[in-house]
């Protein structure tokens, strides 16, 4: 199993970009998460293509782009343009499920990794039709749109299921997880399976290096 933590840079200190980053890569992260909101498919709204452009000249670590937003699509290449390797975007967005399929392959054709999510509350058999297609898939362990919330237990169940799925059909798509994880979450969605912790306030609040090591 891959061991991967991934910064949210949701929580990183603006005013201090560049030591931050530099921080998180020493301490062994090899991707940075950045969440994209549009204000309408969550109640919340973060960055654009224009700050993950800025990141992408300071940082060389791999950039996974979570699109939260209701038309992903349409935004696919500007984000692409800007410097994302990989970018996740949530079935709930797609009424066709062929159509959220299309938008995998284009990833793809643009030599883009693709990733497929859904809310915690959503049905795994959203996204099934997927599975065979992406590289990662992010299960969200706390409703979309703000950082800072309590891991959902039940998610670990999910976590397992698509690892069970993975093996059985030996699938490619690496399990992310996103929401709360600390040292105990992360401990307990890596037993279920996870290879990749997303962690924004749990780095970014106190002791960086300390806080990645220990999700490593």
């Amino acid at each position: 199993m891959e061991r991967i933590v991934s910064p949210s840079l949701l929580s990183i200190d603006f005013k201090d970009l560049n030591k931050q980053l530099k921080r998180v890569e020493v301490a062994g992260a090899k991707w940075l998460h950045y969440d994209v909101m549009d204000g309408q498919f969550v109640d919340n709204i973060s960055f654009g293509p224009g700050i993950l452009k800025q990141i992408n000249q300071a940082s060389d670590l791999f950039l996974d782009v979570h699109l939260m937003i209701m038309d992903p699509r349409k935004y696919f290449d500007a984000f692409i343009d800007a410097g994302a390797d990989a970018i996740t975007f949530h079935a709930e967005c797609f009424k066709h499920v062929e159509d959220g399929v299309e938008a995998v392959k284009y990833l793809k054709s643009k030599g883009i990794k693709a990733g497929i999510t859904l809310r915690p509350g959503t049905e795994l058999d959203a996204i099934v039709p997927y599975l065979k297609l992406v590289d990662l898939v992010l299960v969200m362990s706390v409703e979309p749109g703000f950082g800072g919330q309590a891991y959902i237990p039940e998610m670990g169940l999910r976590i397992q299921q698509l690892n069970e799925m993975r093996k059985l059909n030996n699938y490619g798509y690496l399990i992310s997880v996103d929401g709360g994880i600390n040292k105990e979450t992360g401990d307990i969605s890596r037993q279920y399976g996870a290879d990749v912790l997303v962690a924004g306030s749990y780095v970014f609040g106190e002791d960086i290096e300390k806080a990645v090591a220990s999700l490593l």
